[in-house]
């Protein structure tokens, strides 16, 4: 089997889902807890939950054979380039675009929704009204994981 490189999960978060690769948020995030996943370095990080499914369902990709790419020790554009080969869902620039656009100012759509939003706000220690979106809670609950001010 190749060295795989993961990133430790257990000492620092994944990458924002913000960040994008070929175009799609959340892409990079996936790698980096698929990559600790299989180094058995990925804390509290999970693969294929939800967040990552709306990416997996967007692009056609099962997340099985996804993961057995990156056990090969593939770099991003090693894996973006199997992606785009393999997808079942051909998308143009503009639909990950818009794609990418639409889960960056995603927020919740219900009061259960709100709720649970609120609640990992609490986790966190945060007391902020700038916290509106599902991305934005992410990014607060990685920084206050690892010893950040909330």
């Amino acid at each position: 089997m190749p060295k795989l490189a993961a990133p430790d999960l257990t000492r620092h978060p994944p990458r924002s889902p913000r960040v994008r690769l070929g175009g799609y948020v959340v892409l990079p995030r996936i790698l980096d807890k698929c990559r600790a996943t299989l180094a058995k370095k990925n804390g509290d990080y999970s693969f294929n939950c939800p967040l990552d499914q709306y990416f997996l369902k967007f692009a056609g990709i099962n997340p099985v054979a996804l993961r057995r790419q990156v056990a090969r020790g593939l770099g991003d554009g090693e894996i973006l380039a199997w992606i785009l080969k393999n997808q079942k869902h051909r998308r143009s620039g503009q639909e990950i675009e818009a794609w990418s656009e639409f889960m960056n100012r995603r927020a919740p759509t219900s009061i259960d929704q709100r709720e649970r939003m609120n609640t990992y706000q609490k986790t966190a220690n945060a007391d902020r009204d700038d916290i509106t979106t599902w991305f934005d809670v992410l990014d607060l609950d990685d920084f206050a994981s690892f010893g950040g001010p909330a």
